[in-house]
């Protein structure tokens, strides 16, 4: 009868494999992920579920960005944008091009991306990095709790130049949808 060891666990804990773009669509059309996840940095990460002052914020904004939205961009929400080893699902979003352009793959880039924060701060600064890289021009996180957003502009390499966060009260214009203000104000009034 021949003996076999159990392996020992390496001192270093368990390994990760990375999974690619291509892996993770082609794992989600066998339905073997999960719905509601998204890939960042080839890890697969499983979505929050949405409070209802996330879904006011996303229908606010998403209403304010298709009044604004010039002609040659259109306005998604949810919907991936391709970067090197990450899909994430930004809330909201702006790409140049028709509807049609997107109909073979998703955008590999973005005009602007706004993620709702009202609980996932951490992990929504965590997609600055894939958003960066993939030259995303402007990137909004629309801070609930604090009534604030913070703006991160001037992609270079995997970050942003320009920080800054904006409110509590005043306005703000976004510099990639120049026809797109915010009133921060009415934006978190009760």
């Amino acid at each position: 009868m021949t003996v076999i060891e159990t392996p020992k666990p390496a001192a270093r804990g368990p390994q990760v494999w990375p999974l690619g773009v291509k892996a993770y669509r082609a794992l989600g059309e066998l339905g073997l992920i999960p719905e509601k996840t998204e890939l960042l940095y080839g890890q697969i990460f499983r979505k929050m579920p949405k409070s209802p002052f996330h879904a006011y914020l996303v229908r606010v904004l998403l209403k304010l960005l298709q009044a604004a939205v010039p002609e040659g961009c259109v306005v998604s929400t949810e919907q991936p944008i391709t970067c090197v080893d990450s899909e994430p699902e930004p809330d909201l979003s702006v790409v140049r091009g028709e509807i049609a352009d997107f109909r073979r793959s998703h955008p590999s880039t973005a005009e602007l991306v706004i993620e709702i924060c009202v609980s996932s701060h951490e992990y929504d600064r965590s997609k600055l990095r894939a958003y960066a890289t993939a030259g995303v021009k402007e990137c909004w996180l629309v801070l609930g709790p604090e009534k604030q957003i913070e703006v991160h502009r001037q992609p270079q390499g995997e970050q942003f130049a320009e920080s800054a966060i904006h409110g509590p009260g005043g306005s703000l214009t976004s510099a990639a949808v120049p026809g797109f203000t915010v009133e921060l104000g009415s934006l978190f009034a009760a």
